[in-house]
């Protein structure tokens, strides 16, 4: 259904991330991937979903001015919310086990948000998800972190990892959030979109 409808345009993914790219083709449409460089930073009066809104905007920019009629561009930002601040991906190990060691025992927030833009219209929506961890003895948190690549995921951590697997005890909200695409959402407006461009 979406594919037809989707036919006479290009969907472009702006993301280097597996998950992402493998949760859009599970979607049976056809896109590709552009990557262009850009320093996610962000100004530190915004919090919760303004960060990754912001985000997911700012990695659309470099495209802008290149975008065709018929192309729509995703772009996509996922953060752990937790203690009121957000947690990113971390940049050595100790980072990584600072931050499962925060998470242990505790529930936290996985907020993705998701741009669509075109030559013309830019849209950008968010999705939450609530995560509890059991609590996590120190081995394992050693273990994931020295045998898995936490280094590329917000929050140090996979939820179809190892520590996922093991470590999560509830999860309220979209599973495919969490990975780092709300694929439901993803669905409903590219329907959405190009259900407008007809009429």
């Amino acid at each position: 259904m979406l594919k037809e409808q989707l036919a006479n345009y290009t969907i472009i993914l702006a993301s280097s991330s597996p998950r992402r790219q493998e949760l859009l083709t599970s979607l049976n449409i056809d896109f590709e991937v552009r990557l262009k460089p850009v320093k996610e930073n962000f100004p530190d009066y915004l919090c919760h979903h303004e960060i990754s809104d912001f985000l997911a905007v700012l990695k659309s920019r470099p495209f802008i001015n290149d975008l065709k009629s018929k192309e729509i561009l995703i772009t996509s930002d996922t953060i752990v919310w937790h203690n009121n601040k957000a947690l990113g991906k971390p940049t050595t190990q100790q980072e990584a086990i600072d931050m499962l060691k925060s998470l242990s025992h505790q529930t936290h927030e996985v907020i993705t948000s998701v741009c669509f833009t075109t030559y013309n219209t830019q849209k950008t929506i968010n999705s939450v998800t609530k995560v509890k961890f059991k609590e996590l003895s120190d081995d394992e948190i050693w273990y994931y972190v020295t045998k898995y690549n936490p280094m590329d995921k917000a929050g140090a951590y996979g939820i179809q990892d190892w520590i996922g697997q093991i470590g999560i005890v509830k999860i309220e909200g979209s599973y495919f959030n969490v990975m780092g695409l709300p694929i439901d959402l993803v669905y409903k407006n590219l329907l959405d979109l190009t259900s407008l461009k007809k009429t």
